[in-house]
């Protein structure tokens, strides 16, 4: 069976903070599977490797997995983590890291419960289970960053940081604390990813209007981005679609 990738939307009390949770399975070994950046950080369960807290990533990383496999996540909303985290996501940009190091004791039980399960599907369900929303609303700079991910990155920055009441030295730096990037990388990477989206959806406007329409100047800067983030062209990576990537 090839690997197969499925996304499940979160209850609405928790909308606001995560965007789903996602199920990768496969019977065949994965040797690549590319996770490209798009802005938020990750729980990972994989049987034998943990709970895992992967931080937002500013370069495509690769994953392999042997066979059989199966590895279940939630994926947070960006700059939404840091209300379920024990240290800052800023110290976790490009990092992965066993989730016991922040939750403890409750990082540990929660992976033996999952240790136990019997399924993927079992261990997504008590992964989805062990989620519950902050009792605190967000605060200013969360919704700042949600609106920039509204915006799909086309965002006055400056504006952003006035609605947070914050000069833009210092919305710089609590967006970078709460999200592991700045704002201005947090916007290349959410064009990039709309761009993404729409090429997985649609490519018949081509790469010039799907550059137009997601925000990028020309079809030249589009390719840039996707260099910088994938080391590869936009024509290359959609060339041989792979299973959709978590992280």
């Amino acid at each position: 069976m090839p690997p197969t990738y499925r996304e499940i939307a979160p209850a609405a009390a928790l909308a606001d903070w995560v965007e789903c949770f996602w199920h990768l399975e496969s019977n065949e070994p994965v040797a690549r599977h590319p996770v490209p950046p798009d802005g938020c950080l990750d729980i990972i369960y994989t049987p034998g490797e943990g709970l895992r807290a992967v931080g937002a990533m500013t370069v495509e990383q690769s994953f392999a997995f042997p066979a059989p496999m199966y590895s279940v996540g939630v994926r947070f909303q960006p700059g939404m983590a840091g209300s379920f985290m024990r240290v800052a996501p800023g110290e976790l940009t490009d990092r992965i890291v066993p989730l016991a190091d922040m939750w403890g004791r409750q990082g540990a039980a929660l992976a033996r419960r999952m240790n136990d399960a019997s399924t993927g599907r079992a261990a997504l369900g008590i992964l989805m289970n062990a989620m519950a929303a902050p009792a605190d609303a967000a605060n200013a700079v969360q919704r700042a960053i949600a609106a920039l991910v509204s915006a799909g990155g086309l965002a006055d920055l400056e504006w952003l940081a006035r609605q947070a009441n914050l000069s833009p030295r210092q919305f710089r730096r609590r967006c970078l604390e709460e999200s592991g990037l700045t704002p201005k990388f947090m916007a290349r990477v959410l064009r990039f990813r709309r761009a993404s989206q729409m090429a997985e959806q649609d490519t018949r406007h081509g790469w010039a209007g799907i550059a137009c329409e997601a925000g990028y100047f020309d079809q030249a800067h589009l390719i840039r981005d996707f260099r910088e983030f994938t080391g590869r062209t936009p024509m290359t990576v959609f060339s041989n679609p792979t299973v959709a990537a978590p992280g």
